[in-house]
């Protein structure tokens, strides 16, 4: 089996596509094209996918059926035969040591449950949400006033600084690597979860097992916050009704509430002041994630999608 890197252990890409392609054949050019890569395609071929996957040597395709993103990952996890798994997401830019700096991170030490890499800004600052700590009404609170800008521990998204290393609940899943056998152990990624939170209620198994996540600030990744072809202000109210229906799943109803409705209110705040700053388009995705956290209820293409 092709390694991504010298001594590193084996791994395989797997990664999540919806109407992509074109973020797909970037991500997959920067890429050794030994390394084993599993696509599972969520728009089933609809923009001529399965051929760009074709042309890699180890390169699988798999029709994803458009059952989201967690039971699509779960696939793909199931198809690979490697001892490491990276996640990632169609549209950041991993190079191959990335790969394999995560990799090892996992495959040393089996108390790592996951190790991620953080997205980064043009200029190489770490995004907020490349991590963070369980939400509760405090934090919830101290994001939705913004008091999380100034103390940035207080709220439930990690924003590190480069290289600094925090302790946190949970890791993002847009380049993170796991071990094929810790994964099937955790009962992979909870498919309840359409998209968004999945990872989450990944970390929340895992500090139940006794594991921890790793994110790795020094391992600073290029890409957005999106990961497929769908529409922002879907996938922004998608992000609003995963994060209350995960809540509802794991805290008491009034705590549930009260976390759902600072995060809404804080939306609603930052509606106001797009509004005021006259950008229309972001104010609409502000919105949208405060809808999605009071209803819990989102739609892909007039499909409803958060009602398991």
């Amino acid at each position: 089996m092709a390694r991504a890197a010298e001594n590193a252990p084996d791994l395989t890409v797997v990664t999540v596509a919806y109407r992509s392609r074109v973020l797909v054949a970037e991500l997959l050019d920067g890429l050794p094209a030994e390394l084993p890569v599993i696509v599972v395609d969520n728009s089933d071929g609809s923009d001529g996918l399965p051929d760009v996957v074709a042309a890699r040597p180890n390169g699988k395709y798999l029709v994803g059926g458009g059952v989201g993103y967690a039971r699509a990952a779960n696939a793909g996890a199931d198809a690979a035969t490697t001892e490491v798994i990276v996640f990632v997401n169609p549209d950041t830019r991993p190079t191959a040591a990335d790969l394999a700096t995560l990799a090892a991170d996992v495959a040393g030490d089996p108390r790592c449950a996951a190790s991620a890499a953080v997205l980064v800004d043009p200029d190489g600052r770490p995004r907020l949400g490349v991590g963070g700590w369980e939400f509760s009404p405090l934090r919830a609170a101290a994001f939705a006033v913004g008091l999380h800008k100034v103390l940035p521990r207080v709220g439930p998204f990690a924003r590190p600084a480069a290289g600094e290393q925090l302790d946190v609940d949970w890791v993002s899943g847009a380049v993170m690597a796991i071990r094929r056998s810790t994964f099937a152990e955790l009962g992979g990624f909870d498919d309840r979860y359409y998209v968004y939170c999945e990872d989450v209620a990944f970390g929340r198994r895992a500090r139940e097992r006794g594991m921890y996540e790793r994110m790795r600030s020094d391992v600073g990744v290029h890409g957005s916050s999106g990961g497929s072809g769908a529409p922002s202000l879907e996938m922004m109210r998608l992000r609003g009704a995963s994060l209350t229906r995960y809540v509802r799943h794991h805290q008491p109803p009034l705590r549930a509430g009260a976390i759902s409705a600072f995060m809404a209110f804080g939306y609603a705040l930052r509606t106001v002041g797009q509004l005021a700053l006259r950008n229309r388009r972001r104010a609409r995705e502000h919105w949208a994630y405060a809808v999605g956290l009071v209803t819990a209820r989102a739609t892909v293409s007039g499909r409803v999608v958060t009602d398991r």
